[in-house]
């Protein structure tokens, strides 16, 4: 039998109350359960995709932190290099990734310059990924083989420009920050190399060494061991202070260069978008906790790292601050768009 108007009203309504009682039960349980699942991670292994070849100062820092990291959470953390496309291949992976801590990206100032030299990227640069931490800051340096003759900034650019692409200059990828710091160089200073772009920073620095490239600018903390021994000629930084690291290195103004001349990379990590913000603070909690630890600040230091820490909202800020920057500098160098 059909029940009555007024008593099938009353069964939908509270059909409809008890749906809006377990709805906000769900919600309330998953907002309470946030902070809890934030204080177990990781409960697996964690991956951090570097974008570039092993070998160079990212790789370097990102598999220090990996130690330190594994350590504290009693999980593995993969460190996994997928080069190509001057970083845009690894990073259209990790866009990919399941948002949930497990899969994380190390960038710098890249994310920025290929969102502007990219025509097309697998990934949209402002919506693909969370901001997590900018870990380190450090200078580019220029380096030469020591069979050049090359003794300073100033012996550098005579040639470039009596000889123009007489020097073949490694550059660890194509409109990376050395690419534009060079060409800003170039422009103020008339050198004209020849520019070799290499997967990263480690096959370039590799062919400096063998010969087979007389120069690459590069980040100081993938070539402090090459210079202290003699096997590469150190002949500038590009910031506008000494590292402490090769402290008798000059800045590229003190080396003769354009007064004012500064250009500061700087390494950080970042994880897919969607990913929780109780993960990515706890992450970023974490990996401050790694980088402030007597035994790994002066060990990176000692690289030629400088380290930088803060909140992801640093870093948001950092490169809302970078991108007009960049972008008028890739215009007046004329780097063509890909």
């Amino acid at each position: 039998m059909p029940l009555p108007r007024r008593t099938l009203l009353q069964a939908t309504t509270a059909a409809l109350a008890l749906t809006a009682l377990a709805a906000a039960t769900l919600h309330t349980a998953s907002v309470h359960a946030a902070p809890d699942a934030a204080a177990q991670f990781p409960t697996k292994p964690v991956r951090i995709v570097v974008p570039v070849a092993p070998g160079g100062s990212a790789d370097k820092l990102t598999r220090t932190l990996a130690d330190k990291l594994g350590a504290l959470w009693g999980q593995s953390v993969i460190v996994e290099n997928i080069a190509g496309a001057s970083g845009t291949i690894g990073a259209g992976r990790v866009a990919k990734a399941a948002p949930d801590g497990y899969t994380l990206l190390q960038q710098g100032e890249g994310i920025t310059l290929n969102g502007i030299l990219f025509r097309e990227l697998p990934y949209d640069t402002q919506k693909s990924f969370v901001p997590v931490i900018k870990a380190v800051v450090n200078p580019q340096i220029l380096v030469v083989h020591p069979g050049t003759g090359i003794q300073t900034l100033g012996d550098y650019v005579a040639r470039a420009r009596a000889q123009p692409e007489s020097i073949s200059l490694g550059l660890p990828g194509n409109g990376g920050i050395a690419h534009v710091a060079h060409e800003i160089l170039s422009q103020e200073t008339g050198a004209k190399v020849n520019y070799i772009p290499y997967p990263g920073g480690g096959p370039a620095t590799v062919d400096v060494l063998a010969g087979h490239t007389n120069a690459t600018l590069i980040t100081l903390a993938a070539v402090t061991d090459y210079v202290r021994a003699g096997k590469l000629r150190a002949l500038a930084v590009t910031t506008s202070y000494r590292s402490p690291a090769l402290p008798d290195v000059p800045t590229v103004a003190e080396a003769g260069g354009p007064a004012g001349f500064s250009v500061e990379s700087w390494q950080g990590y970042f994880a897919p978008a969607g990913t929780p913000p109780a993960i990515v603070a706890k992450i970023n909690r974490d990996i401050q906790t790694v980088l402030q630890a007597p035994e790994v600040r002066a060990q990176l230091e000692a690289q030629g790292f400088k380290v930088a820490g803060g909140s992801p909202g640093d870093l948001a800020a950092s490169l809302r601050a970078e991108q007009p920057r960049y972008a008028q500098a890739i215009k007046t160098a004329g780097l063509a768009l890909r």
